[in-house]
């Protein structure tokens, strides 16, 4: 598999910088990363208009995070807050919106807010009280409630645009704009204590490992297959860890961990699967490899991996000009071989590899095992 991903890197002449730089612009440029621009109002048929109508007219989300008026106070705007020609507006939407604002309210202008003078400061908190785990920011009420306004949420490393209907999560970093008092009974309220972050939650892991074994051994029967279909120990943790991530709050449970943490627990993962197979094939390794009969089970099972891979890489990237990192991972998920994806993920510095070998995994569980139910039948 390794050696596929060497061949169709070398057939293409790809450059992994650019392959990684292609990913990353790609999701700078995500709908979900949000944009800071200053406008100068400058339309006069806005003038007057309160945010609420201006929402209305632009008809897309964004936040406007300060407004400096023509005298030159900054104030936190609120949803009755109203433009005047002059104003200048310090919004947070997404790339793609820039134009229309441009159309709307005036030109973009460079500003120094951080230099400009006035009680208001961009403060970042983070959330670390399991019980905003899952809760809309929307119902924070930053606005009403702390005379707040919130313009971006990082999670993971990746800026997320502050909508009310975005979900918090433990570890999320949210980038508050206001007075430096009403900042600080947030961050109470929040936690915004570093120190829980570096706990890891070993209640979740273990849930998700539980669960994941019972539904990896569930049996799942198909008409005319003599022989019910399982996900094992592989698809089951990973199906229940996909529900766990998205549904994980309604549970009251915690689905952060450090980067440090993930990174040991990979590692582990792969050292005991890879220690586990040797374990278990090394005894009659040369026994059964090293004559005539054997030589023909690795050649042919050599064929049998290469030749789809190589087929199937051409065409991704040959036709459809797929990303090699995102063929990496489909590799590595479509023969379900987890050495192949940490190559991956270890050779790129990118969690491109994983999110391709995640989506087409499950599916090859189920194929793998039905394949070889249909060609036993067949075969009869």
């Amino acid at each position: 598999i390794i050696l596929s991903m060497f061949v169709i890197r070398a057939i293409f002449r790809v450059k992994m910088d650019r392959e990684v730089k292609q990913i990353e612009d790609e999701i700078d440029s995500s709908q979900l990363k949000p944009h800071i621009v200053t406008f100068e109002v400058a339309n006069s048929l806005i003038d007057g208009k309160n945010l609420v109508q201006l929402h209305d007219i632009i008809s897309c989300n964004f936040v406007v995070s300060r407004l400096r008026d023509s005298s030159g106070n900054v104030i936190i705007p609120n949803s009755q807050t109203t433009v005047h020609i002059g104003d200048k507006l310090y919004i947070v939407m997404s790339a793609q919106d820039e134009d229309r604002f441009k159309a709307v309210i005036g030109p973009e202008i460079d500003m120094d807010w951080e230099a400009t003078p006035s009680p208001v400061v961009s403060r970042r908190i983070v959330v670390t009280k399991s019980h905003y785990n899952g809760v809309a920011l929307g119902s924070l009420r930053l606005r009403m409630g702390y005379k707040l306004n919130a313009t971006r949420v990082n999670r993971a490393g990746v800026d997320l645009l502050a909508s009310p209907s975005l979900r918090l999560q433990i570890g999320d970093r949210i980038t508050v704009v206001g007075q430096e008092e009403d900042i600080k009974r947030l961050a109470d309220k929040l936690g915004n204590s570093m120190k829980r972050l570096n706990e890891p939650n070993m209640i979740t892991l273990f849930v998700g490992i539980f669960f994941g074994i019972l539904v990896g051994s569930i049996p799942i029967a198909f008409p005319g297959v003599s022989v019910p279909m399982k996900l094992g120990l592989a698809g089951g943790p990973l199906v229940v860890a996909i529900l766990l991530s998205r549904f994980g709050y309604k549970l009251k449970l915690v689905t952060y961990t450090s980067s440090a943490s993930s990174l040991l627990m990979r590692e582990i993962g792969i050292c005991l699967f890879l220690a586990s197979v040797g374990i278990a094939s090394g005894a009659g390794f040369a026994k059964t490899v090293f004559n005539y009969t054997g030589m023909w089970w690795v050649i042919w099972g050599f064929i049998i991996t290469v030749v789809p891979l190589l087929v199937a890489g051409c065409i991704a990237r040959g036709v459809y000009k797929i990303n090699l990192l995102t063929i990496m991972g489909l590799f590595g998920g479509s023969m379900t071989d987890p050495p192949a994806l940490a190559y991956a993920n270890n050779s790129t510095g990118n969690d491109a590899p994983a999110v391709a070998y995640s989506t087409v995994y499950p599916l090859t569980m189920f194929l793998r095992v039905v394949a070889a139910q249909v060609l036993v039948l067949c075969l009869a």
